[in-house]
């Protein structure tokens, strides 16, 4: 599916070639069910553990197809003026079965520890990014759209508060994303960040953790026992 997903969106590029385009493209790859084709699966004979091997196959088509699209870009005469924005919707799950795979972060998908939401974030528009620009600071997902709403020159509706934010001047200077509050919700389960400060407030198990994310990025060390006082705040 990696692959006719691939074939769909250059084909999309190819009719819209004449004109400004939106594309979303929600990979599959390498979520469960873990399935990859013979041939992908061959040229990696250098992984011994089968399950590791397949999940490395499904990459190898995920970048190929990310490689795919680039070139009909390029083809196209499309690449310098199209912003792309290449990110995971959450961490890697348990039932994967792989131990390692948010490593070094604590956490699986459907949790808000770092392992379950940090992503990276991998942004190209060659006549607007200079390559190799790097950007610090907390990016979200409800960004997205101020951002693409920017590129495209279109403005933003009025009749309502929009959390996010236009990432595109940090993208193109390098400049830090400015400190925010951002928070995260699931039934009961909820999350709070405030600059480096997060606070995680669960029902089942009822407790709650604190972590500085700026001294303790992996969240080894809870500090809601010695810090009452932020925990209140937060």
């Amino acid at each position: 599916i990696t692959d006719y997903f691939t074939a769909q969106a250059v084909a999309a590029i190819d009719a819209n070639r004449n004109r400004p385009f939106f594309l979303y493209l929600a990979y599959n790859a390498p979520h469960t069910p873990l399935q990859a084709k013979k041939n992908d699966y061959d040229r990696l004979g250098h992984i011994k553990d089968h399950r590791d091997r397949v999940y490395a196959a499904m990459l190898v088509a995920l970048d190929r197809g990310v490689g795919e699209i680039q070139a009909k870009l390029e083809k196209e005469g499309l690449a310098d003026n199209t912003l792309i924005l290449f990110t995971s919707d959450n961490g890697g799950a348990w039932y994967v079965g792989m131990n390692d795979l948010n490593k070094p972060y604590r956490g699986w998908k459907a949790t808000f520890f770092e392992g379950g939401i940090r992503a990276p974030l991998f942004a190209k528009w060659p006549a607007r990014i200079p390559a190799g620009t790097k950007v610090a600071g907390v990016g979200t997902h409800i960004d997205f759209m101020a951002t693409a709403a920017a590129a495209a020159g279109a403005p933003l509706p009025t009749d309502r508060k929009l959390d996010g934010l236009n990432l595109l001047p940090n993208l193109s200077t390098g400049t830090p994303i400015p400190p925010r509050t951002v928070f995260w919700r699931s039934g009961d389960y909820r999350v709070v960040r405030d600059g480096d400060w997060k606070l995680q407030v669960s029902a089942r198990p009822d407790r709650v953790w604190l972590h500085n994310l700026a001294d303790d990025p992996t969240e080894r060390l809870d500090l809601s026992a010695t810090n009452p006082e932020k925990v209140a705040e937060l």
